[in-house]
């Protein structure tokens, strides 16, 4: 195990430092921008601003690393990040903060494409799968871990966002001290939409409608709990809850995954998810009946993702899985943008709850629409399907291939195997 991390171990621990000082402000933004008087439009906007700078950079960042090369382009984006969170408490008005947003999207769709290249490049066939995994871990730590350091400062003062900054620019030493050179980054042509849904419908759509739930959880849950007049420990709890869900059950349900009819596994976590997010709506609970919600419904939405993955790559031909997840990311993406101005959209007109609501009617569309896929196409066995692998939302078209070459890789050796 030493040896398969002894060339990352940096990348993991700068990961660990950018996914706290990354958390931090998400949370912050929605007990902030609340403490000021921002309205719930305004903060909608502003949650949007960042997966509209995240999409961006998915697309230009390839572009920049082929210029000027991947340590250039990644402590530029450091720098430009670390900026920009200090410069919130500095510029305390929606536009500012949106464009803010916006740069910072940027900037970390940029660090994860440059990371998961030295990551990829530095994994063998044998350790791809461990890295993978660790570096993922070591995501929803960064992102957990975030949510106890709100309680270290005071949220109506510039500490906290101080301190994420810190933490940003702190995070870039060990990656760039230990950074080699990698080939640049190769930009992948999207599959056209209407190729991509004609080829994996249910991935097709459940894919964007699951970006509006993933950026209304991590973006709209803060500003929901500040709604509630939950004061900044309260809400981190809350955030934290959404993401430990994600962390725990990812692995009963990559399980199943693997051993049945995928779309079953789909639709019963899509299930799951709109009957505990309309359980929010109905009973309006709170304290621990509130995070045990957050945490279930949490629960699902990071596994669906990677459930949507794997069912494409099992529809797919090896040389379309590159072109496929472009395309499925851009689309993830672009629910991601309208995901919280909806939902900020249904807070205004019925209330905070109203980001129960609009969770459960989008998880239970992804259901609906997994039941009538099943009439329409018979399951693949499920001794020919991929392998399921843990990919969180927010990683880069570089780790989501290699994900797919790995789970191609253990199902020759599989193959294999078997004929011998």
């Amino acid at each position: 195990m030493g040896k398969v991390f002894s060339g990352v171990w940096p990348l993991m621990l700068g990961i660990l430092l950018i996914m706290l000082g990354n958390g931090i402000h998400f949370t912050l933004i929605g007990v902030r921008g609340g403490i000021e008087g921002f309205s719930t439009t305004s903060l909608a906007i502003v949650t949007s601003g960042y997966f509209v700078g995240f999409l961006s950079g998915a697309h230009y960042t390839p572009v920049l690393i082929r210029k000027v090369g991947h340590v250039r382009v990644f402590a530029a984006l450091g720098s430009f990040m670390s900026a920009a969170l200090i410069a919130f408490p500095l510029l305390i008005e929606p536009v500012s903060w949106t464009v803010l947003r916006i740069v910072i999207g940027f900037c970390m769709s940029g660090i994860y494409v440059t990371a998961e290249s030295w990551l990829n490049n530095a994994a063998t066939n044998e350790t791809r799968g461990k890295v993978l995994s660790t570096y993922m871990l070591m995501q929803t730590l960064g992102l957990i871990g975030a949510q106890a350091l709100m309680g270290a400062g005071d949220e109506t003062t510039s500490v906290l966002f101080i301190g994420a900054s810190i933490l940003v620019s702190l995070a870039f030493a060990p990656i760039l001290l230990a950074a080699t050179p990698v080939p640049a980054v190769e930009v992948t042509k999207p599959l056209p939409l209407r190729a991509l849904y004609r080829r994996v419908p249910l991935s097709t759509l459940g894919i964007f409608l699951l970006g509006a739930v993933y950026a209304a959880q991590t973006g709209m849950g803060a500003v929901f709990g500040s709604q509630l007049g939950m004061d900044a420990r309260d809400v981190a709890l809350l955030v934290a809850a959404f993401f430990t869900g994600a962390l725990v059950l990812q692995f009963p349900i990559g399980w199943l995954s693997d051993r049945m009819d995928r779309r079953v596994v789909i639709l019963g976590a899509a299930l799951g998810g709109a009957v505990f997010s309309l359980l929010g709506w109905a009973l309006r609970p709170e304290g621990s009946v509130l995070l045990a919600l957050a945490f279930l419904s949490g629960g699902v939405t990071a596994p669906l993702y990677a459930l949507m993955l794997a069912y494409a790559n099992d529809w797919l031909e090896q040389d379309e899985m590159a072109a496929a997840a472009a395309g499925l990311i851009f689309i993830f993406g672009s629910g991601a943008i309208l995901g919280p101005l909806v939902t900020g959209a249904v807070m205004d007109v019925i209330g905070p709850f109203g980001f129960w609501l609009m969770m459960g009617l989008t998880f239970a569309a992804i259901a609906g629409f997994a039941a009538w896929r099943m009439t329409k196409r018979v399951s693949a066995p499920a001794d020919e399907t991929e392998s399921y692998v843990s990919i969180l939302p927010s990683s880069s078209v570089v780790a989501v291939n290699a994900a797919a070459e790995w789970t191609a890789e253990q199902a020759e050796q599989t193959e294999a195997e078997r004929e011998g």
